[in-house]
């Protein structure tokens, strides 16, 4: 081996060594004690905060700039359907948890979208980094509940929650919330703009990317063309060293951005979100328009995941234009409220472009193919490591004629080598000579060199349309395969003494059968890069050791069919090689 692979190979090593590493130091998965809510463990849910994971109310401790201590009893109202519990407090007139009752965190939990500490989601704030929770007198119907109050202003405020009706109850995690202020005093009362609560968005594991856990907002985001929607995560506020002193930045205490406009903003971690979308508006009993969020708020806050570990969750609001109410006028605003697991199937019906939370960047399209199809072979299979198998042999048996002739073509690259070869040894010391010899032999021979690439330039798209999609898809939490106890994480079976490594079965697989592959792959090309490439299953092996096991399954599924159908090809007659006639010269 020359200097070159060792030092591309050596690299790698160390890379993936170093990471490893980082995150047993900083990252490793500790146990943590269940912590319920206060007044003892629920009957029907103990849940997290925005997270299926046994985590504590976020800061133990009243963080600056947290809501503040009510003087006044907090009373508890309940509005509940079949997929979602919602307990509304009287402190700010809010939702304080979304409880959903069909996703199971540890130990039988229901999972939770929490906002213990901070404003409860839907609360009406003048300055979200300094928020008062005024008291709200609860009233409950049979399928809402409303609350109200007087301000000093005597401007009466009523907001009211309640589930939306849709068809075949597919929409359960959607809640609409009305808001009307009714000026009762003999002034005008201007309001300069107010703001929204999201709540909190936390991890759901403590080796979560800080890309899970973000601030989402959609402006003009909708298509197959535009832009997705924007955003920043919890790594934002964190100070940063830079790259060779550039981007240096000490931590930043919050995040604040003026809009022109935005349909729906959120705050999300790996499998949930909480979006507040603003719906109608009208003032004096006309149409306020346009009617969209024109600001973003946003604060990371710290929380004790276990006794001697922290994590970063975030909180936010969405900022609304303000308003003037003459005595008498009313004003009314309409918002909906989606609290709950991140479904696409679900998310894409809703009619604000709700499914661009699912952050799926430039493999949009492939994403979206990918989960649809998952899922209905799922909905076939009853098994989403079966319908992972299932979705890689229909890929394959796709892509099996093009790989047919690229094999085909490897093979005669192979065969053509020693001329190849004479070519660079005759012409070594003028590369450009070189070159235009040996795409004079492949066009005498009627090969294309880059004919053996066209699999792989396919598979690259698939590959990270995966990879994206797997990393949100809430629908593999929990799904157990094998060994396998949860698709959305790695298969940790063990961890090595004393480093405190994790052991992942299915990701070796994977590398082992991609060496597998390499080794039965025809050598073509030059020696330096054919040596380069043999270190691919270690960059492989590096981006999906500590991701979802079902990437992993599908790679390693993948590689067994290439292997397969590699032997199917080496039965065939060697290829001979022949000149082909020129191109004028042909018969007609």
């Amino acid at each position: 081996m020359d200097r070159t692979a060792w030092i591309v190979v050596a690299l790698c090593v160390i890379g993936l060594v170093l990471w490893e590493i980082y995150l047993a130091k900083h990252i490793a998965p500790k146990p943590a004690p269940v912590s319920l809510a206060p007044g003892g463990p629920s009957p029907t849910a103990a849940p997290a905060i925005l997270a299926p994971s046994p985590l504590p109310t976020p800061v133990a401790e009243a963080a600056p700039g947290s809501a503040p201590t009510p003087t006044f009893t907090e009373e508890i109202e309940t509005l509940r359907n079949s997929d979602v519990e919602l307990r509304l407090t009287n402190r700010g007139g809010g939702i304080k948890e979304a409880v959903l009752l069909k996703q199971i965190a540890e130990k039988g939990q229901r999972v939770g979208l929490k906002s213990d500490q901070r404003a409860p989601i839907g609360a009406i704030l003048e300055q979200p980094s300094t928020p008062t929770l005024p008291e709200f007198t609860a009233s409950v119907q049979s399928d809402s509940v409303q609350f109200e109050r007087t301000t000093p202003e005597q401007v009466a405020i009523q907001k009211k929650f309640f589930f939306e009706k849709s068809p075949e109850n597919k929409d359960n995690y959607v809640i609409e919330m009305d808001v009307d202020l009714e000026n009762r005093g003999d002034k005008p009362y201007q309001s300069g703009g107010y703001f929204v609560a999201l709540g909190s968005a936390a991890p759901i594991h403590p080796r979560d990317y800080p890309s899970y856990t973000r601030l989402v907002w959609c402006a003009n985001c909708g298509g197959w063309i535009t832009a997705g929607a924007k955003g920043i995560d919890v790594g934002w506020f964190a100070s940063s060293g830079g790259f060779l002193g550039l981007g240096q930045h000490a931590a930043r205490p919050s995040y604040q951005e003026n809009l022109a406009g935005a349909e729906w903003v959120a705050v999300s971690n790996q499998f949930f979100t909480t979006l507040i979308a603003p719906l109608t508006a009208t003032l004096a009993g006309k149409d306020v328009d346009p009617w969209k969020a024109n600001s973003v708020w946003a604060r990371r806050f710290d929380f004790d995941y276990a006794p001697d570990e922290k994590l970063a969750g975030i909180e936010g609001a969405l900022g609304m234009p303000g308003f003037q109410l003459q005595p008498g006028q009313t004003y009314s605003a309409r918002f909906e409220i989606y609290a709950g697991p991140k479904l696409y199937h679900r998310l894409a019906q809703l009619p604000h472009n709700e499914a661009e939370v699912m952050d799926f960047g430039m493999f949009k399209v492939v994403c979206q193919f990918l989960i649809n199809f998952m899922n209905l072979l799922h909905s076939w299979l009853r098994d989403y490591g079966l319908a992972i198998l299932a979705l890689t042999t229909i890929i394959k048996l796709t892509l099996w004629p093009i790989q047919n002739k690229a094999n085909r073509s490897m093979r005669h690259m192979a065969a053509l080598s020693p001329k190849v070869q004479e070519l660079r040894d005759k012409y070594k010391d003028d590369p450009t000579r070189m070159n235009q010899e040996m795409m004079k032999l492949y066009k005498q021979h009627g090969i294309n060199p880059v004919g053996g690439c066209l699999p792989m330039m396919i598979q690259i798209p698939i590959f990270f349309g995966l990879f994206k999609m797997l990393g949100q898809a809430v629908e593999l939490r929990n799904a157990k395969f094998l060994w396998v106890r949860d698709l959305s994480q790695p298969d940790t079976i063990a961890h090595l003494p004393m480093l405190g490594w994790p052991i992942n079965i299915i990701p070796l697989c994977m590398a082992a059968t991609q060496i597998w592959l390499m080794a039965m792959t025809p050598k073509t090309g030059d020696p330096t890069q054919r040596r380069v490439m043999m270190f691919t299953p270690l960059i492989f092996l590096f981006i999906c050791y500590n991701f979802a096991a079902a990437l992993a399954l599908y790679y390693t599924a993948q590689n067994l069919f290439s292997i397969l159908q590699f032997y199917q090809n080496k039965r065939q007659p060697t290829p001979t090689l022949e000149k082909v006639a020129p191109a004028g010269k042909r018969k007609r």
